[in-house]
């Protein structure tokens, strides 16, 4: 039996680094810190591990929810509408609702990152899922299936960078 990733009490969340579950992307990885159910709807929060150039997330929106980045490490370049942000260590991004967005590791860079979601949405079976479909056991269709229940609209633009 594994810890539980979050301990919840009445005024604070808690995610402990040795019990978060970590999903393999690929080289890439993404440590599941608090999903919305472990802080009240509050927000959700992952730190994702991107090597040289990978692709974080496709073009995608959100209607409720705020998103920010911090980058612990390296460099992301991060799609926010028309406009491409190139952040370091130690830069916060935060894109409102409604806002095309995506991000990666800048060309040549690594990227260790913490994304929040504010308010929190449910969504870490969502991630367990792209692993899976990263591992080529899971179900691609099935991520297009769940946009409206974790807030993320998938966007067509071309002009962003396909996953290297």
């Amino acid at each position: 039996m594994t810890a539980p990733t979050a301990a919840t009490a009445a005024t604070a969340a808690l995610a402990r680094a040795d019990t978060a579950e970590t999903l393999a992307l690929g080289p890439d990885s993404m440590r599941l810190l608090l999903d919305a159910d472990a802080t009240g709807g509050a927000m959700s929060a992952h730190r994702t591990s991107l090597t040289d150039g990978a692709l974080g997330a496709s073009p995608h929106r959100h209607t409720i929810s705020s998103e920010a980045f911090y980058v612990v490490d390296g460099s992301l370049d991060v799609l926010v509408g028309e406009d491409l942000l190139t952040i370091t260590t130690g830069d916060l991004a935060v894109v409102p609702p409604g806002i095309v967005h995506a991000f990666a590791a800048s060309p040549g860079r690594d990227a260790e990152v913490f994304v929040f979601v504010t308010p929190g949405v449910k969504r870490f079976h969502f991630f367990r899922e792209v692993s899976r479909v990263v591992s080529g056991v899971g179900d691609r269709g099935g991520l297009l299936e769940m946009q409206a229940e974790i807030d993320t609209f998938s966007v067509d633009i071309p002009t962003w960078r396909t996953p290297k």
